[in-house]
């Protein structure tokens, strides 16, 4: 899975492609139908890419990757992001054992969720992600 240069943006919904960078800051482009581009500054917004990203665990931290690549691997009938509860955390167990339950909840597993159906739909989905910089 490749998901380098895809970055989740706080305070917007859904998930950007790093196109560029400018004086002004970032320039993403967004990755729903729209293909909306826009700015972010640095310095007021804050910005993480879902290479980085992880959920709590009890004896370490879950990298978002590995509970996507599960989703995907094991190809898990994935919940309604509508769906109530305890339907969601159930599902949560299954993709992310060990982790915290007191400090994910369910609008993180929402988010995941959220963020699984959309890329999903692309192929850097079923690439094969890239060495790691040096």
């Amino acid at each position: 899975m490749n998901l380098r240069a895809l970055v989740s943006v706080t305070g917007k919904p859904g998930l950007f492609k790093l196109i560029g960078q400018n004086k002004g800051g970032f320039i993403l482009e967004s990755l729903d139908s729209a293909k909306i581009k826009s700015v972010v500054n640095l310095n007021t917004t804050k910005m993480a890419t879902l290479e980085d990203i992880t959920i709590y665990g009890e004896e370490e931290e879950i990298r978002l990757l590995d509970i996507l690549e599960k989703i995907k691997s094991e190809e898990i009938s994935v919940p309604d992001t509508k769906s109530n509860g305890d339907t969601l955390r159930d599902f949560f167990r299954n993709v992310a054992p060990g982790h915290d339950e007191s400090r994910v909840y369910t609008s993180d597993i929402k988010k995941i969720i959220s963020w699984y159906n959309i890329l999903k739909e692309f192929p850097l989905f079923e690439e094969e992600a890239p060495a790691p910089l040096q």
